[in-house]
């Protein structure tokens, strides 16, 4: 690094570190305040089966209204890009679901927006904690479906970089119909029988950074009623939803021509899609021509989303899951490194739970984690608070050569080795939106300006990734968080 670029560094980390330390305390919270609304869920892990599972869905729309006055901005690609049109509406989806072993029910909720801060869903646990019409809980876990298309969610989209995206009346509104699906959920409970299935896809999914990693498995549950009244289907899978590419009109993309697909072909079906491990960069295969803008994008989202539905559809291999559901969730506290981060939660654009180190000039982030085992270890559901670049999970990092530090990734162990149950996957951005969680061994910043401008390796790779992470720390915190929260639930 030269005088100038060395120069730059160090007032701009001067310039953060008088900002934190003279930040007003009301900007900052506490840990423990910031975990008011995580349920915990079980103590220890145990084998012991329930009577029966039981079942509830809830959904709730929250689109706009585009001509009440009000500008609402689209996310995830270009700032300042005002929606003008509605191609598909945006829903909360909700499943409550009971192993009636007595401890508690757990809801999995999904969003269709581009990432959530943990302090707006923790304002989301409490209008559904708050309104008395929920039974005994043990989790609730609340999640983005990333879509590129919807309406800003985190603030970062807005007119001028620094003045926060958000709409306050519309995230009053998501909130509200948030909690609304999730209680609508818990009210239409069922007994019935649980199923998984999975398949692993082929010639879908690209990934547009090295390592060229991820899950091509597309895993499905389905609860079936007693009643006969209609089966609730659950995916996950790994892709950016970002197929529209730079839009002005609001939808959900792919997932919800996935869920169509298969509440059109299944009579009285309900759905719901869990995104997982997409950080690195994971989408559809065709990505590249949606962003030189080479094809159709929304013949090409349609059918992606559909494609995917279809396939959900005509898995064959489903076991039935014994009613055993262990859960368990962890606050964390995770050092954020990222000035650009500091300073728009200065500003307010963003709005996630914050604190000081103990050294005063660091902030770091209040956010958690989460594990979770269905059956007799017949399931692991890693619950993730951002998007996870898949070598965390799988282990498949770049070799010492390869990476951008020339050597190799130094974890005591990834995700999937953290288990011995059969059928693994991460549901991501769950509970709070960190960004981009990267290996370290390939985590490069721009020498001159960090987490301002990209850097590039000396084998001429983009590291655009790392300006929309909070830190190098953040992956090993949260492989350390899980892996001891999994060890304590032993």
């Amino acid at each position: 690094m030269g005088f100038k670029e060395s120069f730059t560094r160090g007032a701009i980390t001067a310039l953060t570190n008088v900002l934190i330390s003279t930040m007003p305390k009301k900007l900052f919270n506490s840990q423990a305040n910031s975990n008011k609304f995580m349920l915990t869920g079980n103590d220890k892990f145990t084998q012991t089966a329930g009577e029966k599972w039981t079942c509830g869905f809830g959904k709730a729309k929250y689109t706009p209204d585009l001509n009440d006055g009000n500008t609402y901005y689209i996310a995830g690609y270009d700032s300042n890009n005002p929606a003008k049109s509605i191609l598909d509406d945006l829903y909360a989806r909700a499943i409550y679901l009971d192993d009636n072993r007595g401890d508690g029910g757990v809801i999995f909720c999904a969003l269709d927006c581009v990432g959530i801060s943990r302090h707006d869903i923790n304002d989301i646990k409490m209008l559904a904690l708050e309104s008395g019409k929920l039974g005994k809980m043990k989790s609730i876990n609340i999640s983005a479906t990333h879509t590129h298309a919807g309406i800003d969610t985190q603030g970062l989209w807005g007119e001028k970089i620094y003045k926060c995206g958000k709409n306050e009346k519309f995230m009053a509104n998501l909130k509200k119909q948030a909690a609304k699906a999730i209680v609508e959920a818990y009210e239409s409970r069922k007994d019935g029988k649980l199923y998984m299935g999975y398949v692993e896809t082929e010639d879908l999914q690209a990934d547009v950074r090295t390592p060229v990693t991820y899950d091509k498995n597309l895993t499905r549950f389905r609860f079936s009623p007693n009643d006969k009244s209609g089966d609730i289907y659950v995916v996950n899978f790994a892709s950016h939803a970002e197929l529209l590419g730079t839009t002005t009109k609001v939808s959900a993309d792919f997932p919800a021509y996935l869920i169509k697909e298969i509440e059109e072909n299944v009579p009285k079906a309900e759905a719901v899609f869990f995104n997982g491990a997409i950080g690195g960069m994971i989408s559809a295969k065709e990505i590249k021509k949606v962003y030189r803008n080479q094809i159709d994008c929304e013949e090409y989202m349609k059918g992606f989303g559909r494609e995917l539905g279809k396939i959900a559809l005509a898995i064959e291999n489903e076991t039935e899951i014994k009613p055993i559901l262990n859960i368990k969730s962890k606050g964390i506290r995770i050092v954020a490194d990222n000035t650009v981060l500091i300073l728009a939660r200065y500003l307010k654009v963003l709005n996630n739970d914050i604190g000081r180190t103990e050294k005063r000039n660091k902030a770091c982030i209040y956010s958690e984690v989460g594990y979770a085992e269905l059956g007799e270890k017949d399931v692991a559901m890693f619950l993730i608070p951002g998007e996870l670049f898949p070598e965390l999970y799988n282990g498949e990092f770049l070799t010492e050569e390869n990476s951008a530090h020339h050597r190799k990734a130094s974890y005591k162990k990834v995700l999937k080795d953290m288990t011995d149950c059969k059928h693994k996957f991460v549901i991501g951005l769950c509970n709070d939106e960190l960004g981009y969680i990267l290996a370290e061994n390939d985590f490069l910043v721009n020498e001159a300006m960090p987490y301002i401008e990209k850097a590039r390796d000396d084998m001429d790779r983009d590291h655009y990734e790392e300006t929309n992470s909070t830190g190098f720390n953040t992956a090993g915190t949260i492989l350390d968080e899980t892996e001891e929260l999994i060890r304590s639930a032993k």
